[in-house]
C-alpha cells in the first residue's frame, strides 16, 4: 500500500497506547471506516516533532483537538459529552460549521427531543434534574488565563466577573475554578482582589451539577458547563465565541445591559436544542450507525471512504 493511503493518528502517549490496542471506542470506529475503504492506519505522538513528520508525510492525518497541519488533516474533538464527537477541519469550535448554522426548533420532532433529553438527563445527572430550583445566585464556571483577553473573548474572565457584579447588583455570584486548569499567582491575586471588593463573590472548585441544579442562570466565556445547564433549563450568558451559542445570550452580540436585562425572561426550547446540537450535528459514537455517520462526515471533508 502506498504511503499516500496511510492515515496517521497523532495522539498523546497514553491515548496512543489505548488506540493501538483498540481500546478507544471512537478511534476504533474511525479505523474500521478507514480500513473498510481500503486505507490503512498508523499512530504517532502529538508533540512538535510529530507535527513536523505529519507535514512531510504524503498521507492523511487525524489530530485530537489540535489544529490540523495541512489540508490533508482533520481534528477530532469530544462534543462536551461522551459519546458525542466532531471531526472537523478547524480546531477552534466557534469556527465549526455547526456554529454558522441557524437553529430552528420548529424543525425538531418534539417527541424525539423530549425522549433524548430525558435519557441524557438521567445518564448525566441521575435524579438531580428533578430537584431543579432557583436559589437566587449566578453560577460562573471559569476556564483558564483569568487576567487575559483572548481573541475569541469579549473581555478577560476577571472583567467578565466585574461585569456580572455590576449588571446584577443583588444576586451572589458563585464562580468555580476548573479542576484541569493551572492557575498562576496573577490569577489568584486577581480573584482575591475582586473578593475583597465585593462580598457577593464566592470562589469554589468543581461540583457543576450542584450549582446547575440551584442557580438562577449561568455566565461563562464558552465553558461546556453552560451546555450542560440546558439539561436543567437554565439560561446562559456567553462572553466569547462558541459552537453552542444558538440559544444562549451573548454579550458580544447585544451588549451587557441588554443581555443581563433579558436573561431571566429567556426561555428557549432547551430539549429541542440539545437534540439538534448533539444528536443531529455531532457523531454519536454509541449508536449502531456510528460508522455510517463517521463515513458521511469524512466524505464531506473530501476523504475517499
Amino acid at each position: 500500500m502506498s504511503a499516500a493511503s496511510i492515515v496517521t493518528f497523532y495522539l498523546h502517549p497514553k491515548l496512543r497506547k489505548q488506540a493501538e490496542e483498540g481500546r478507544h471506542n471512537f478511534i476504533a470506529l474511525i479505523c474500521k471506516v478507514l480500513t473498510g475503504a481500503g486505507l490503512s492506519v498508523a499512530f504517532d505522538n502529538d508533540d512538535d516533532i510529530a507535527r513536523l513528520r505529519a507535514l512531510a508525510r504524503p498521507g492523511r492525518g487525524v489530530f485530537l483537538m489540535d489544529r490540523p497541519v495541512n489540508d490533508r488533516s482533520l481534528t477530532m474533538r469530544k462534543t462536551y459529552i461522551f459519546p458525542f464527537w466532531h471531526i472537523e477541519k478547524q480546531a477552534e469550535r466557534w469556527d465549526w460549521p455547526v456554529a454558522e448554522i441557524a437553529f430552528d426548533p420548529g424543525l425538531v420532532d418534539d417527541r424525539k427531543a423530549a425522549n433524548f433529553c430525558f435519557l441524557w438527563q438521567k445518564r448525566l445527572f441521575d435524579d438531580a434534574v428533578r430537584e431543579t430550583r432557583n436559589d437566587g445566585f449566578v453560577y460562573v464556571p471559569l476556564q483558564g488565563r483569568l487576567t487575559v483577553q483572548r481573541s475569541f473573548q469579549h473581555c478577560s474572565p476577571i472583567n467578565m466577573i466585574r461585569t456580572i457584579l455590576r449588571h446584577d447588583p443583588k444576586r451572589p455570584v458563585m464562580a468555580t475554578l476548573h479542576p484541569s486548569e493551572v492557575y498562576g499567582p496573577e490569577d489568584h491575586q486577581a480573584l482575591e482582589t475582586l473578593m475583597a471588593e465585593n462580598d457577593r463573590l464566592y470562589i469554589r472548585t468543581g461540583e457543576p451539577a450542584r450549582y446547575l441544579r440551584t442557580c438562577d442562570y449561568i455566565v461563562t466565556q464558552n465553558s461546556g458547563v453552560a451546555l450542560q445547564g440546558f439539561f436543567f433549563n437554565k439560561p446562559a450568558i456567553l462572553f466569547a465565541k462558541s459552537d453552542f451559542h444558538h440559544i444562549a445570550l451573548n454579550v458580544g452580540d447585544i451588549g451587557a445591559q441588554a443581555t443581563f436585562g433579558a436573561v431571566m425572561r429567556h426561555t428557549p426550547d432547551y430539549a429541542a436544542y440539545l437534540y439538534w446540537f448533539l444528536q443531529t450535528q455531532a457523531i454519536n459514537a454509541g449508536r449502531p450507525d456510528a460508522q455510517d455517520q463517521i463515513a458521511r462526515v469524512l466524505r464531506g471533508h473530501g476523504w475517499p471512504v
